[in-house]
């Protein structure tokens, strides 16, 4: 190239369109494919700018994101009231996050609410669609029949229509940026090595900084035998605490002593149907005792030892994506409050699935079902809305016949489901192996073949 070309800025420019070349190429095979995935969030932006110029209303949950920023800019006290002064009378709702939420929300602020919005959904699909190559990327042993840069297009496609994505969306919520950072960080930076690598575990901590369920995936870390990521993790997410007491260290303080310990006001009934936890289950059974609480973590630390386990043997049979599955679902369960749409883990769940039916696939509509049942069963689960049939609200669900409790909780049926199956296959695997070892002759000690 030439020095004209160099001094002219060219080159750079060139360079960058390459490696934006090489991305699209990564992820979808190629520019067409590209568009066919920026399809949707450039229809979310054209979306919001209509909204925005009739004066309409979209994304309640990111109004309240923007309006922490706003406030954190401001001065406003985080916690003192159950709404923001930036809130539109549409998203009258209490700031429930980390006052280092509120940090990385600073953005939003600049941006009119609805605007606001389509940025934060545009973005989320983008998100989704490379976790879905990763994860294509990560399943050892990947049919034949599965190219990748037709599958995330396709995909990316497909999982919008699940409701824990479209509700995720619509609210302007912010999951599936960080099922992205979690994801990015357990698969991709933390095996990673050299430079790459000694960043593992940042992201865990900045995610776990915006909504405290992530910090689950620190004891992923430290299971997974990748300790100084963990401590990373760690590290970043109390530093980042550390960092909010010095610019606002009355609302941390406020956070920490009283909100994330649960503040009934600010988070609502636990018992409401949307919550798909141990917490949300066991409140309903109970009729909202405040005693379920305890039990749910009574259940949860039993439920952490097979979880545990499942996590280090797939991690030793080389499946981590199996393996930050199993962090991710118990980390849902056990928490206080998973509502619907933090089950955007169901994404890479279902990649996961897909990605390991047989090759090639067995002949006959009948047979492929049968090799297909277990993601068809789950897409059915979480594609059907089934918890929006249910009565709820209202204190309705506890008033639930026991047979009710069956399709209300699915959500969490799901990761139940699939650790029973798992046990029972390994269970029937180390049978076998047993009654073969037991069939073979032994031959005598002294004796010789």
């Amino acid at each position: 190239m030439s020095e004209v070309a160099e001094r002219s800025g060219e080159a750079p420019v060139r360079r960058a369109e390459g490696r934006v070349t090489q991305a699209v190429v990564w992820l979808v095979g190629s520019w067409r494919a590209m568009w066919v995935i920026l399809a949707v969030p450039l229809a979310f932006i054209l979306t919001a700018i209509i909204v925005y110029v009739v004066h309409g209303r979209m994304g309640v949950d990111s109004a309240v994101y923007r309006a922490g920023g706003v406030a954190l800019l401001t001065g406003e006290p985080l916690y003192d009231s159950m709404t923001l002064g930036a809130e539109p009378w549409w998203a009258q709702l209490p700031f429930t996050y980390a006052p280092s939420a509120a940090l990385f929300f600073v953005p939003l602020a600049f941006l009119p609410t609805v605007l606001a919005w389509g940025v934060l959904t545009a973005v989320s699909v983008l998100a989704m669609s490379v976790v879905i190559r990763i994860i294509l990327d990560k399943v050892p042993n990947r049919p034949s029949w599965l190219v990748p840069t037709k599958a995330t297009m396709w995909f990316s496609i497909l999982l919008l229509t699940i409701e824990p994505v479209w509700r995720t969306l619509f609210l302007g919520q912010i999951n599936l940026l960080l099922l992205l950072m979690v994801v990015l960080d357990v698969l991709v930076i933390t095996g990673a090595g050299g430079r790459l690598g000694k960043w593992g575990g940042v992201l865990i901590g900045i995610a776990a900084a915006v909504k405290l369920i992530p910090l689950i995936f620190v004891a992923h870390l430290l299971l997974t035998g990748r300790r100084a990521a963990a401590v990373r993790a760690f590290a970043t997410f109390a530093g980042l605490q550390g960092l909010m007491f010095l610019i606002t260290a009355r609302d941390t303080w406020h956070f920490w002593t009283i909100t994330a310990f649960g503040d009934p006001m600010r988070i609502g009934p636990v018992y409401w149907n949307g919550n798909q936890s141990l917490t949300g289950l066991l409140s309903r059974i109970t009729l909202a005792d405040p005693s379920s609480a305890k039990i749910a973590i009574l259940v949860g630390a039993v439920l952490a030892i097979p979880a545990a386990l499942l996590v280090r043997r797939f991690h030793r049979h080389n499946m981590a994506v199996a393996a930050l599955m199993v962090s991710a679902f118990f980390g849902l369960m056990v928490s206080p409050i998973s509502w619907t749409h933090h089950y955007v883990w169901v994404v890479p769940l279902l990649v996961m699935l897909v990605a390991r039916m047989p090759d090639p696939l067995p002949q006959g509509i009948k047979r492929i079902a049968r090799a297909g049942i277990a993601p068809l069963l789950v897409f059915l689960v979480f594609v059907s809305c089934v918890l929006l049939i249910m009565r709820g609200g209202w204190g309705k669900e506890l008033l639930w016949h026991w047979w009710e409790f069956i399709p209300g909780s699915a959500y969490m049926i799901v990761p139940v489901g699939a650790g029973i199956a798992i046990g029972i296959r390994v269970l029937r695997r180390r049978r076998k192996a047993r009654a073969q070892s037991a069939a073979e002759p032994r031959i005598p000690a002294g004796h010789s073949t």
